[in-house]
C-alpha cells in the first residue's frame, strides 16, 4: 500500500477530482493549505498599502492506494494538475510515501480490505 500526497493549485482540484473518478479512485482527504515554493509569493494592495503575502494557497490531497493502483493514481493527478502544455511553477508536488498498515474504525478490517 502506498499513501499519495498531492499539493496542487485550487483551481485544478475538480479536474483532478474527475481524473480519479475516471479510474475509479473515490477515497481521498481534501485540505486547503498554504506554503512557499518557486513561486516566492506575491503582493496585494489593500487600502492603499502594499503587502507581500509569502504564502500561496493549494489544495493538499491525500490518499491511500492499493500497490497496483499507484501509477495510474500519480498519471491522473499529474496530467489533471498541469497548467498547459508544459506546466507552469506552481502547479504542485506529489509524494508517494510506503503505508505500512490501516485499519477501518468502523469494522476492524486492517490493510488492503480496510482501504
Amino acid at each position: 500500500m502506498k499513501y499519495i500526497i498531492a499539493i496542487i493549485q485550487p483551481s485544478r482540484l475538480e479536474s483532478v477530482k474527475e481524473a480519479l473518478s475516471h479510474i475509479e479512485v473515490f477515497r481521498l482527504t481534501v485540505s486547503d493549505v498554504q506554503g512557499i515554493g518557486r513561486q516566492k509569493g506575491h503582493t496585494e494592495i489593500y487600502r492603499g498599502h502594499e503587502y507581500k503575502i509569502n504564502f500561496v494557497n493549494k489544495v493538499k490531497l491525500e490518499i491511500a492506494v492499493d500497490d497496483k493502483y499507484v501509477n495510474s493514481t500519480v498519471d491522473a493527478i499529474a496530467d489533471a494538475a498541469r497548467t498547459g502544455e508544459q506546466g507552469k511553477i506552481g502547479d504542485g508536488k506529489i509524494f508517494i510515501l510506503p503505508l505500512e498498515d490501516c485499519m477501518r474504525i468502523r469494522t476492524r478490517e486492517k490493510g488492503v480490505d480496510a482501504l
